[in-house]
């Protein structure tokens, strides 16, 4: 329309737009159509598929022209169904039938003004910055709309007519029409709610096909789980959408949330919300206990009560699990296998047993002299164990052990992990020790800021400690009873520093798992999807995340998220192309 000489017609199955950078076209026209779909499915893979436009030309059909033209159908269908039946086919006579009266029952619904028939022609135009990938483009579109029984055609020799026809002109140049009636006709029309929130909620932003606010509430009683995973490359707006769900869920909602802040980055959160900032650094005075362990209470399946009970076995193994990671180390020594694990096992129960911890919750605390009763007003809880204590018991078993196999195991954990004690000015001791602070119950916003310490082992070593910290002070407190439970939620920023730590993983597959009996949502954030989608043992945070949010992605990612949710074209295009200026 504005510089006709700048497009190239002269080839018959395409045409090339000529500017700074040459671009080609390829227009195609409906040729066949099932004989039944669904609403919306019957075009949305061609809407959806890219760089494509698309135009329906609609054209109603008068009544009397409707009539005459189903009457001479009928005719022919009850010729074929008699000439059928003198054959003796008996399938063909039956299938005319049933064609013979749906067009009858068509004709009828016509007659008296409750359907009517259309003529409809539908073009579509591909583009492509080269022909190898508008020829690849074309036959996987051919393929795709093939799914729904959709037949597609180049508008061979056509060209250029079938392109004037996809432009805002409301000319139809091609003219291969089809008949759809009322119902049928709807089919077409890509007018579908795209809603992805919920009727309450926090609100996010605005659906841009529609205008409308999108709410959210991750404990919708909709969802199977309350936790999320948060994609998206660097720079994409993660942490502000999290900052955004903290904030506004804490005002309108009343949800607890705890931020496990890998960049220091939520800082500003915890002091908007008249939080509590924790930091945690070589040389900050915040000591927290991984021996610390909580009562539960826990609700009877039969009877519906709740219970409270200790349970000192899980604990025991959350403690071993942050230990072998601890003598693992940062080169992740395979020298440590499952009999340093039973030592370190052993060890961390003796631990316990040694200040009288079992599953009763009455041996957490000591009864007071002034009152034997064990009440409210007589208990002092109990000083737990630390590594301190726990490297003076192996160092103790190693001086006394006299068996072979063992000797090797009790030296490596004297030599490595003495960096971790106090006593022997470990230069990673800040988890020795009596923990210096509690969680408040009621606290709009907890930030547990771990940005001072080294990033590649005492960052991700403080993420697995403080989850398992986390889950006593946090979540366990939490009553399994809907009722009677606070909405809480845990944020792991920049989750993927703990992929390459097997125990760390473990932790974190069952936090997600547990979450929701304790009313919790956990919430994952990190950069790439790939990450988690290829380690098996990672994928249960996916599997265990009923809301999955993708901001822009990196262009690696793209074919991993076509994959796992069968994304069209178009839309793994958006989220390459989110956030382009």
């Amino acid at each position: 329309m504005i510089a006709p000489a700048g497009i190239d017609a002269s080839n018959i199955d395409h045409l090339a737009i000529i500017s700074n950078t040459t671009r080609f076209a390829r227009s195609f026209f409906v040729s066949s159509l099932p004989r039944m779909c669904t609403f919306p499915s019957l075009f949305r893979d061609m809407y959806m598929f890219g760089d494509i436009n698309t135009s329906i030309f609609i054209n109603p059909v008068s009544e009397s022209r409707s009539q005459s033209e189903l009457n001479k159908v009928i005719n022919e269908l009850e010729t074929e169904r008699i000439m059928a039946m003198d054959k003796g086919n008996i399938n063909r006579e039956s299938l005319l039938s049933q064609k013979r009266f749906e067009a009858e029952q068509l004709r009828d619904e016509i007659a008296s003004g409750f359907n009517k028939l259309y003529e409809a022609s539908v073009v579509a135009t591909l583009f492509s910055y080269n022909l190898q990938d508008l020829d690849r483009l074309s036959k996987l579109l051919a393929a795709e709309m093939s799914k729904s029984l959709v037949n597609v055609k180049t508008a061979w020799a056509m060209q250029e007519e079938a392109f004037q026809s996809n432009l805002p002109l409301m000319e139809d140049k091609v003219r291969k029409v089809h008949t759809f009636d009322h119902a049928s006709m709807a089919t077409v029309f890509p007018f579908t709610t795209s809603e992805v929130g919920h009727l309450s909620g926090i609100p996010l932003g605005f659906n841009k096909q529609t205008g409308v606010p999108i709410l959210f509430d991750n404990f919708h009683g909709s969802l199977t789980n309350y936790n999320m995973v948060i994609f998206a490359k660097s720079g994409a707006g993660k942490s502000v959408t999290m900052k955004t769900l903290i904030t506004r869920s804490s005002v309108l909602m009343g949800i607890e949330s705890l931020a496990l802040d890998a960049e220091g980055e939520y800082r500003i959160v915890a002091e908007a919300l008249g939080g509590i900032n924790v930091v945690m650094s070589p040389t900050s005075k915040t000591v927290i206990n991984l021996f610390d362990i909580e009562v539960e209470n826990v609700k009877d399946e039969i009877t519906g009560r709740e219970r409270s009970v200790l349970n000192v076995e899980n604990k025991v193994e959350d403690v071993t699990q942050a230990i072998l990671t601890m003598a693992r180390g940062s080169t992740r020594s395979t020298e440590v296998n499952e009999l340093t694990k039973q030592i370190i096992s052993e060890a961390v129960f003796e631990e316990y047993e040694r200040i009288g911890l079992s599953s009763d919750p009455g041996s957490l605390y000591e009864i007071s002299e002034a009152n034997s009763k064990r009440d409210a007003l007589g208990k002092t809880k109990k000083h737990m164990p630390t590594i301190g204590s726990w490297y003076k018991r192996i160092e103790e078993k190693a001086r006394t052990n006299d068996n072979a196999d063992y000797k090797f195991h009790y030296s490596y954990l004297v030599k490595v992990m003495k960096q971790y004690v106090r006593a022997h000015n470990g230069q990673m001791a800040y988890f020795d020790g009596q923990s210096t602070f509690e969680l408040l119950d009621g606290a709009p916003f907890i930030n547990l800021d771990i940005s001072g310490l080294e990033e590649r082992f005492a960052r991700p070593l403080a993420q697995q400690i403080l989850m398992s910290w986390i889950w006593e002070k946090f979540v366990k407190k939490n009553s399994e009873d809907r009722g009677k439970a606070t909405k809480k939620r845990v944020i792991v920023d920049e989750a993927w520093m703990l992929l390459p730590y097997p125990e760390a993983v473990d932790f974190l597959n069952k936090m997600a798992r547990r979450a929701r009996k304790r009313n919790v949502s956990l919430a994952i954030i990190s950069q790439r999807f790939q990450d988690f989608y290829e380690q098996p043992e990672a994928q249960a945070v996916l599997t265990s995340s009923d809301t999955k949010l993708f901001l822009a992605q990196d262009k690696s990612e793209i074919e991993y998220l076509k994959e796992v949710f069968k994304l069209s074209e178009g839309e793994a295009r958006i989220l390459n192309n989110l956030f382009k200026r």
